[in-house]
C-alpha cells in the first residue's frame, strides 16, 4: 500500500535524523548542510504521506501545518542533540561515545544553527513537492477532495454550470431549477468574479447562493462544487456541498464522468501556475486572515480586477493539443472542463460553454447536452 510505504519512509527519516544529530561526526558547516538535507527529505516524504492519508486537506493547510510541525521538530531535535553531547562525552554509552568523541572534541554544534538548518531544509523540501505543478500535469500536490463522489440517483439529470461569473444576480439559476426540479447540480468553478472563504471577504450574493445550495440538498438533490481559479480558501464551506474539490481528479466514477476546472490543462502556462501556487499558499491565507474587514473587502475587490487579466493570453486561444492530452488521461470516461469560455470537443473531452447568461449544460444518459431551462429533455 503506497500510503503505508510513505509513512515507513517518514519514520525511518525521523530515526535517522535523531541518531545522526547525536552520534555522527561531520566537520563544521557540513553538519548544518546534512541536517538541512535530512529535513528537506523529511518534508518531501511527509507531504506525500499526509496527502495520501488525508486527501481532504488543501495545499495551504497541509503545508502550513507541516512546516510548523517540522520547525518544532527541528528545534526539539537540535536541543536534544546538544543535551546529549555531555552525556556521550561522559561515556554513559561507550560504544556510541567512541564514535562521537572526535565531533565533540571539535566543538559542540550550536543548537540554534542546527535549528535554522532544519527549518530551511523543511521549507525547501515542502517547496520542492510543488515544482512539478509549474509546468507538468503531475499536479497531485494541488488537489484535494471532500464529500461523496456518488449520486443517490445516477439516472437523474446532472446540470453542469461552468464559469457563470455571477456579480449582481444568480442569472439562470432559478429558471433552470424551476424547469428541472429533479436535477442534481455540478458547478465547475468561477462561480463568482472572485470568491474568498475568509470572514469579511464574502458578499450577500454568495450567501444567497449558499442558501440556494442548502435548499436543494434539503430537497434531496446532490450538489457538487469544483473550485476554479476565482475561488480561494473555500474548504471551510465544504459542508454546504455533497462534493467539493480542487485541482485535477474530479469524477463520478460510476457514471463515466471526469472533470477539472480547466485552468491547469495547459502546462506551458507557467506564469499562471506560479500565481496559482502563491495565491493559494499558507502565507497568503495568513495575510488575508489578519486583515481587518474593510481591508479584506478591498483585497477581494483587487482580486476581482486582477483576475480579469490573469491568464488572458492562454484563454484567447484554446489549447487544443494540451486539452486533448488531458482528456486522454481519462480514456474510459467523458472528460469535461470549464474555464475556456468556449464550447469545444476533442476526442472524449468537452470544454463547456460560458454559463454567464444562464447557458447551462446537462449530463444525461452519459451524454453532455445543452440544457433547456424550460424543462424539456
Amino acid at each position: 500500500m503506497r500510503v503505508g510505504r510513505d509513512w515507513i519512509v517518514v519514520f525511518a527519516l525521523l530515526g535517522a535524523l535523531g541518531w545522526a544529530g547525536a552520534a555522527v561526526s561531520l566537520p563544521p558547516g557540513w553538519r548544518e548542510l546534512g541536517r538541512g538535507a535530512g529535513f528537506a527529505a523529511l518534508g518531501w516524504s511527509l507531504d506525500g504521506a499526509v496527502r495520501g492519508t488525508w486527501p481532504g486537506l488543501p495545499l495551504y493547510r497541509r503545508h502550513l501545518g507541516l512546516f510548523l510541525g517540522l520547525v518544532l521538530a527541528a528545534g526539539i531535535t537540535a536541543r536534544l542533540a546538544a543535551g546529549a553531547q555531555p552525556w556521550l562525552a561522559a561515556g554513559t554509552q561507550p560504544w556510541l561515545a567512541a564514535g562521537a568523541q572526535p565531533w565533540l572534541a571539535a566543538g559542540a554544534q550550536p543548537w540554534l544553527a542546527a535549528w535554522v538548518a532544519g527549518t530551511l531544509g523543511a521549507g525547501a523540501g515542502l517547496s520542492v513537492t510543488c515544482v512539478p505543478a509549474l509546468n507538468t500535469r503531475r499536479l497531485g500536490c494541488l488537489g484535494w477532495v471532500r464529500g461523496r463522489a456518488l449520486r443517490p440517483e445516477p439516472a437523474a439529470p446532472l446540470i453542469l454550470v461552468a464559469d457563470p461569473h455571477w456579480s449582481a444576480e444568480l442569472t439562470g439559476l432559478a429558471q433552470a431549477q424551476a424547469g428541472h426540479p429533479e436535477a442534481d447540480w455540478l458547478f465547475l468553478g468561477d462561480v463568482f468574479d472572485a470568491w474568498v472563504g475568509i470572514e469579511g471577504m464574502g458578499s450577500p450574493l454568495q450567501a444567497q447562493f449558499l442558501a440556494w445550495v442548502d435548499d436543494r440538498r434539503r430537497a434531496g438533490r446532490w450538489v457538487g462544487l469544483w473550485l476554479g481559479n476565482r475561488e480561494f480558501f473555500l474548504d471551510g464551506l465544504a459542508g454546504h456541498f455533497d462534493l467539493m474539490g480542487e485541482g485535477t481528479g474530479g469524477a463520478l466514477p460510476g457514471e463515466g464522468l471526469a472533470w477539472e476546472h480547466g485552468d491547469l490543462v495547459n502546462a506551458a502556462d507557467w506564469r499562471y501556475r506560479l500565481w496559482n501556487l502563491i495565491s493559494r499558499s499558507g502565507p497568503m491565507w495568513l495575510f488575508a486572515l489578519s486583515l481587518p474587514k474593510p481591508a479584506a473587502r478591498g483585497l477581494a475587490d483587487w482580486l476581482h480586477r486582477a483576475l480579469h487579466t490573469t491568464n488572458r493570453a492562454y484563454k484567447l486561444t484554446f489549447p487544443r493539443e494540451a486539452f486533448r492530452r488531458a482528456a486522454a488521461e481519462h480514456p474510459s470516461e467523458t472528460f469535461i472542463t470549464g474555464h475556456f469560455h468556449t464550447h469545444e470537443v476533442e476526442g472524449n473531452g468537452i470544454a463547456l460553454p460560458w454559463a454567464h447568461e444562464g447557458a447551462f449544460m446537462v449530463w444525461r444518459d452519459r451524454q453532455v447536452k445543452p440544457l433547456d431551462p424550460s424543462g424539456h429533455p
